[in-house]
C-alpha cells in the first residue's frame, strides 16, 4: 500500500476542481486525482455557455430574479445573490487566464439568450464548445504546477475523530494508495449515469455523493434531478445534447402534426424553464422535433451539434432534429456553505456534487459553469487564509464494505427512469426504495472500478428515491403525479422580505455592472 501526502487534494477534474486547483497551486502543493483522464467531465461537454450580467442593459438583480423564478423559490437567497454579483468578476478572471469567448466582428463579446433568462447574457466559446475551451485553458495552466493522478478512483474518505484527513484510492492495477491531505476538495460531478438517457459524461456515476454519505456528511435535495428537454431522439443507443442556446437563437419545438408544442403552455414558450419544457415533450404522444429553419447559419453557430448530427445520420437539410428529454443536472448534493465547506471538518465540495442552494428546484440555464468558478474561488481563498498542517498521525485501518445492487446496471437505470424519473408516484417510489435499499444489496466481492461504480450507483439511486418519496409536493424538476400542487410550507419566501418587487427597478439603477 503506497502512502503520500499533499496540502490540498482535489478529487475530480471538471471546471470547479480545476479552478480551485489553478488558484491554490500558485501557493500550495496540490494533487488532483481523476478516475479517467484529466478534464473528462460534464464541464467539458457544456455547450451553451456561462451566464453573467455584464452589460448596461442587464443587472445582478435581473439575473437574481431569473435564477429564483427558475428555481421555483427554493433557492438559497444569500448564496444566489453572491453567485450573480461575483459572476462578472470571475468571467473577467477566465478571460485573463486566456479563455477565448466568442466575439462579433466589431470586437464585442457575443451573448445569447437561453430558457428562463429575461435578457441575453450567455457568453460562449467555439460556438457551442464553451466548456471545452474553459477546461483546456485550465489544464494548460495547472499541468506543470499540480501532481496529477489519472485513472485513479477514490474509494472512501479517511476519517479521524470526525475530521477528513485524505482519501483511500484505487488505481487500475488494483493497488490501494493512501493520500493524506490538509484539505480535501470533492468535485466529482453529479449522477446523470443513473439514467438510461443522459447528457452526462460516462464517468458521472454519483461517486462523490456516495463517498460523502458513507463518511457521514450531510446531503440534501437529491430529489431534484433536472431533465434537459432536448436530447437527440434518434434510433441510435447513444444520445447527445442539443443546447438550449439553439432555442435561444430561434429554434422552436414542433409536434408531428406541425404545431408549435409550447404555444399556450407558458408565457416564454420555447424558452420556458427546463422542467416545464421537458414535461411538455414527455406528455406529447408523438415525436417532437426541434425546428432550426430560422437559424440560417446553424452549422457555423453550433459546429459541435452539427457534427454530432452528421455522425448520427441527421439530415440538417431538413432543418428538423428529433428530440427527447434526458437526465442532465442534479440540483441537490453535499451541503456546503459559501466557502464550499461541508459538515465534515477538512472536506470541501464544489460543482455539481455540492449543494450551495443557488439552483433551487430547477437550475437556470448556463448557471452551472458560473457556480463552479464562483465557489471554487471562494473555497480557494478561504483555504489560502487558513493554514492547516498535513496530518502526520498513523492511518487508522478503515474497512471498506461496499454493497452493489442485485439488479444489473441497465435494469437499475430503467428503474430510475420509470419510477424516479420525470413523473413520480408514491407506489413507484416505494417499489424503487425497496428494490434498491442497501439491506437488499450484495457485498462487493472484488474491488475494481466497475464494482465501485455499481456500489455507488446503487446507494445514490436509493438516496434519490427516498428523497423523492419524502417530498410530497411538486416543485421544479420534482413532479409527483399524486401530489401535483406546490405547498406553501415548502416554499422559501425570504427573498420577498429583502428585495421587494416594488424596489426592483430602483435596485437595478443602483447596481449595474459594465464590462469594458
Amino acid at each position: 500500500m503506497e502512502l503520500f501526502s499533499t496540502e490540498v487534494l482535489v478529487i475530480g477534474s471538471g471546471v470547479a476542481g480545476l479552478m480551485a486547483a489553478e488558484r491554490l497551486s500558485l501557493e500550495k502543493n496540490v494533487t488532483i486525482i481523476t478516475k479517467s483522464t484529466l478534464g473528462k467531465s460534464n464541464s467539458k461537454l457544456a455547450q451553451g455557455g456561462i451566464a453573467a450580467a455584464m452589460t448596461v442593459e442587464d443587472s445582478w438583480t435581473n439575473h437574481f430574479f431569473d435564477t429564483i423564478r427558475a428555481g421555483v423559490f427554493h433557492n438559497n437567497e444569500e448564496l444566489t445573490e453572491l453567485l450573480v454579483k461575483k459572476g462578472p468578476m470571475q468571467v473577467r478572471h477566465l478571460i485573463n487566464l486566456g479563455v477565448q469567448f466568442d466575439k462579433s466582428s466589431d470586437g464585442e463579446y457575443k451573448r445569447c439568450q437561453e430558457g428562463a433568462h429575461s435578457i441575453p447574457r450567455i457568453f460562449h466559446a467555439g460556438g457551442d464548445a464553451t466548456g471545452k475551451e474553459i477546461i483546456h485553458t485550465l489544464i494548460h495552466r495547472i499541468k506543470k504546477r499540480c501532481t496529477i493522478l489519472e485513472d485513479h478512483m477514490a474509494i472512501d474518505f479517511l476519517m479521524d475523530e470526525g475530521k477528513c484527513t485524505g482519501v483511500k484510492v484505487l488505481n487500475q492495477n488494483g493497488e490501494i494508495i493512501i493520500v493524506k491531505a490538509a484539505y480535501t476538495i470533492l468535485a466529482t460531478g453529479g449522477a446523470g449515469q443513473l439514467y438510461p438517457v443522459t447528457s452526462n459524461d460516462s464517468a458521472i456515476t454519483g461517486d462523490g455523493l456516495a463517498m460523502a454519505y458513507r463518511a457521514g456528511a450531510k446531503l440534501t435535495d437529491l430529489e431534484f434531478m433536472q431533465f434537459h428537454p432536448t436530447m437527440y431522439a434518434g434510433i441510435s443507443d447513444r444520445s447527445f445534447l442539443i443546447s438550449e442556446a439553439v432555442r435561444g437563437e430561434g429554434g422552436t419545438l414542433i409536434t408531428s402534426s406541425g404545431s408549435r408544442l409550447m404555444e399556450g403552455k407558458h408565457e416564454q414558450c420555447d424558452l420556458a424553464p427546463r422542467d416545464i419544457v421537458a414535461r411538455a415533450i414527455q406528455d406529447e404522444n408523438s415525436q417532437v422535433y426541434l425546428d432550426i429553419s430560422t437559424i440560417l447559419q446553424f452549422e457555423d453557430r453550433f459546429p459541435t451539434i452539427a457534427l454530432q448530427c452528421q455522425k448520427h445520420g441527421v439530415d440538417l437539410g431538413e432543418r428538423m432534429i428529433p428530440v427527447k428529454p434526458g437526465a442532465h443536472f442534479l440540483m441537490g448534493g453535499v451541503m456546503t456553505d459559501q466557502f464550499g465547506r461541508t459538515s465534515l471538518d477538512g472536506l470541501f465540495a464544489l460543482g455539481e456534487v455540492a449543494h450551495t442552494g443557488v439552483h433551487g428546484a430547477n437550475r437556470l440555464a448556463s448557471n452551472s459553469l458560473l457556480e463552479g468558478i464562483v465557489f471554487a474561488y471562494e473555497a480557494a481563498e478561504w483555504i489560502l487564509h487558513h493554514h492547516r498542517n498535513v496530518p502526520t498521525s498513523e492511518i487508522k485501518e478503515q474497512e471498506t464494505r461496499l454493497k452493489e445492487p442485485s439488479v444489473s446496471t441497465s435494469e437499475l437505470k430503467n428503474v430510475m427512469a420509470q419510477y424516479v424519473g420525470m413523473k413520480r408516484t408514491s407506489a413507484g417510489l416505494d417499489f424503487a426504495i425497496k428494490l434498491l435499499q442497501p439491506d437488499m444489496m450484495n457485498e462487493v466481492s472484488k474491488l475494481d472500478f466497475q464494482s465501485l461504480e455499481r456500489a455507488n450507483m446503487g446507494l445514490v439511486s436509493w438516496l434519490m428515491a427516498t428523497s423523492a418519496y419524502l417530498r410530497k409536493e411538486s416543485r421544479g424538476a420534482h413532479y409527483r403525479a399524486d401530489f401535483p400542487l406546490q405547498l406553501q410550507e415548502w416554499k422559501q419566501k425570504r427573498i420577498l422580505r429583502r428585495i421587494h418587487q416594488d424596489d426592483w427597478v430602483k435596485s437595478q439603477k443602483r447596481s449595474r455592472t459594465i464590462l469594458y
